[in-house]
Formats: structure tokens, C-alpha cells, sequence
């Protein structure tokens, strides 16, 4: 079995809740909702550890006041956390899905940050990337870093995956992936058109020609990975410059909260295996499909 160590700076309890009909400027009464142990890369890993059974390793920050709730709904999922205790909550976010409409929306409820001493949680993360890493195969880093970590926390982390000869998947953008690139290169680079082009400094929007041939670009440039999702629309990945193109399948969507992480869990799963890009994209599409399926963020069943 290969295994992941996935990483998620920004933890979240995400609560999606479902209305028949939601109106904006009226009282809306849902008909239910559902409490998950979430964030990006917690996403992902769900995904992943329904692929494969205990094929991934999480590491979290874990806000004190609310860390036990976290870990109840962790254990539900069967998923295997290394928290990082940090001071305050857990941040929430709040899914609303319509029914009749047919709509997705995602509101995320940040923590202030505070003004303590991180520096020992800044360790113990690292320091448990480092330790996880002996052992399994690849790193995931996926998602926001709130500011209680320092600007170079995700090159730090990916850093890490280097120096121990891991693969590593880089599902974060900005300028956080541009001060990674300064110190490693992740292997495989995947994130949505806009953060692409918000990143490499490409006009958005981009038509799918000229984004093809940016994608081909970059992956050259760098002589990696780089994967590009587009909603609906196929992906296109590059590999050293080599291009890849998958269609999206057209699915009847439930919610499309956490597509993206089930896609990135599918296509590290997949590639892992034989590092076959095309085989990843076809798993890593598969997945993001089952996951719009389904109410909950990050799972194919």
C-alpha cells in the first residue's frame, strides 16, 4: 500500500445544510443538515481513505476549544489525525444547498487570528510532516495557511517532502506557491484556471487554447506536474511540458463543495500506482464526479 501524509493548515467544521427552496431576504427553514471534519486537505484524505483504507495520515492544526468535536467527526470517517493543538476554535463553514435551484454556497466563517506564541505549533507540524514522511510516499498539501502559520510555511512543508525524496502535490496557490517554487519544486501542481492564472500571471479569463499552451509552459518550465481543473469543462494537465486533456463527466449535481479535493485525492491515489497522468486524471475526474453526487464535502460513496 502507498501512503499519503496529507496536510491542511486551515481545519474546518463544515456544516452543510439543505433547504427545498433557499430565498435571500426571507426566513428559509431547512429540511436538514450535516456536521463534517473538514478543510481541503481533511477532504481529500476522506476520499483517499475510502479509495484505500488506511492509505493516508492526516496532520491538522486543532483550535483547544473546539478540538474534541473535530476529532469525534474524524472518527466517524475513520481517519487517521495527528492534531497540532493550537489556542481558540476551529473555524466553521456553512454549506447551503437548494434543491429546487440546484445551487451550491459556501460560506466560510474565519477565526480571528491571535496574537499568541505559534512558534511550538509551527514546530510540532513539521516536525510530525518530517516524522510521517519516513515512512509513507507522498505528501499532500492542500488548502489556505491562516495567519497564525508564517509566510513560508508551505514551502517549509514541501521542503520537507523534498529532502526525503517524497512526491509531493501542491493544491494551494498565490503567493504561497510562488515562495515554494523559490525553494522546491512539488511535483505535481494542481489547482483551478483562475488560481493558475492569478499565480503565473496569465489574463483570466483565458480561452482553453491559450491556457493549454500556458499549462504546457509552466509544466516545461519547471519540469513537473501542473493539473488544471475547469468545473464542467475538461482538465487539462501537462506533464514536462507534455500535454493531457480529460473530459468532465456530466453528472446530476447534489454538491459541488470539496470536487476539487475529491479530484486531488483520486489523481495522487492513481498516480502513486504506476505514474500514469492520464490513468490519474480519469481517477482523479471519476472521484470529483462521485463527489458532486453526494451531500457530503470529500467522498465518493
Amino acid at each position: 500500500m502507498k501512503k499519503i501524509t496529507a496536510v491542511c493548515l486551515s481545519s474546518t467544521l463544515q456544516r452543510t445544510v439543505t433547504f427545498s427552496d433557499f430565498r435571500v431576504n426571507h426566513v428559509n427553514r431547512s429540511e436538514k443538515y450535516q456536521i463534517y471534519a473538514s478543510g481541503k486537505a481533511v477532504n481529500s484524505a476522506r476520499v483517499i481513505n475510502q479509495l484505500e483504507k488506511g492509505a493516508v495520515n492526516v496532520i491538522c492544526p486543532l483550535g483547544k476549544e473546539n478540538a474534541g468535536r473535530f476529532m469525534k467527526l474524524a472518527r466517524l470517517d475513520e481517519l487517521q489525525i495527528t492534531g497540532i493543538s493550537v489556542p481558540g476554535y476551529i473555524r466553521e463553514c456553512w454549506t447551503v444547498l437548494d434543491r429546487v435551484n440546484h445551487t451550491t454556497t459556501e460560506i466560510v466563517v474565519g477565526e480571528p487570528v491571535g496574537s499568541g506564541d505559534y512558534s511550538g505549533a509551527v514546530k510540532g507540524l513539521l516536525d510530525a510532516v518530517a516524522e510521517t514522511l519516513k515512512q509513507n510516499d507522498a505528501l499532500l498539501l492542500a488548502g489556505s495557511r491562516p495567519g497564525i502559520w508564517p509566510e513560508d510555511m508551505c514551502a517549509r512543508i514541501c521542503r520537507k517532502a523534498a529532502d526525503a525524496g517524497r512526491i509531493s502535490m501542491a493544491d494551494f496557490w498565490g503567493e504561497d506557491l510562488k515562495r515554494t517554487l523559490e525553494v522546491c519544486t512539488p511535483d505535481i501542481i494542481k489547482i483551478n484556471e483562475e488560481e493558475f492564472c492569478a499565480t503565473f500571471g496569465y489574463t483570466f479569463p483565458i480561452d482553453s487554447v491559450q491556457l493549454k499552451k500556458a499549462v504546457c509552459e509552466q509544466s516545461r518550465r519547471l519540469n513537473n506536474i501542473i493539473v488544471v481543473t475547469r468545473g464542467k469543462d475538461p482538465t487539462y494537465g501537462a506533464d514536462g511540458g507534455t500535454l493531457f486533456e480529460k473530459a468532465a463527466e456530466n453528472v446530476a449535481v447534489v454538491n459541488t463543495t470539496a470536487c476539487g479535493d475529491s479530484f486531488s485525492a483520486g489523481f495522487l491515489h492513481e498516480y502513486l500506482k504506476a505514474h500514469d497522468v492520464a490513468a490519474s486524471l480519469a481517477k482523479g475526474n471519476w472521484c470529483a464526479a462521485r463527489n458532486a453526487e453526494l451531500e457530503c464535502p470529500g467522498a465518493i460513496r
